[in-house]
């Protein structure tokens, strides 16, 4: 049996992290994503899929429910790209460098600013995005 590696691409952000983690045992690790999912109430199990519902026939019908937990995605900065830089920084917390990167990272493709937010903040926050002249989807 031939064990094959993919090749990842670890970030320069996370390099020492990963690099911290490849030397932990099995055991250790199970106990890290142990203190992870207590620390940010998150489980590592995988998740029935949302929104299906079986139906008469053995049939599986997607549910009626509303989405009430919503990612917000960046996709475009705009013509106003310090003013967006600004938003980012006031929901995210993070510094100004970070949040420029944030920023220039939109152009390799849509940047998740928030996860997990309820519809009314999720739309309060694409309004600050639109006021500042970016293009913001719901996910």
């Amino acid at each position: 049996m031939s064990e094959e590696k993919e090749i990842v691409e670890v970030p320069e952000k996370f390099k020492k992290l990963v690099e911290e983690i490849e030397k932990m045992s099995v055991l250790d690790l199970s106990e890290l994503v142990k203190v992870l999912e207590d620390k940010f109430g998150v489980s590592a199990a995988p998740q029935m899929v949302a929104g299906a519902a079986p139906v008469a026939g053995g049939d599986v019908a997607p549910a009626e429910e509303e989405k009430s937990s919503f990612d917000v995605v960046l996709t475009s900065a705009g013509e106003k790209k310090i003013e967006v830089i600004k938003v980012v920084r006031d929901l995210t917390q993070k510094g100004l460098k970070e949040a420029k990167d944030l920023v220039d990272e939109i152009a390799t493709g849509a940047q998740t600013i928030k996860e997990g937010v309820e519809k009314k903040e999720a739309e309060e926050i694409k309004q600050k995005f639109v006021d500042a002249g970016a293009t913001v989807e719901l996910k």
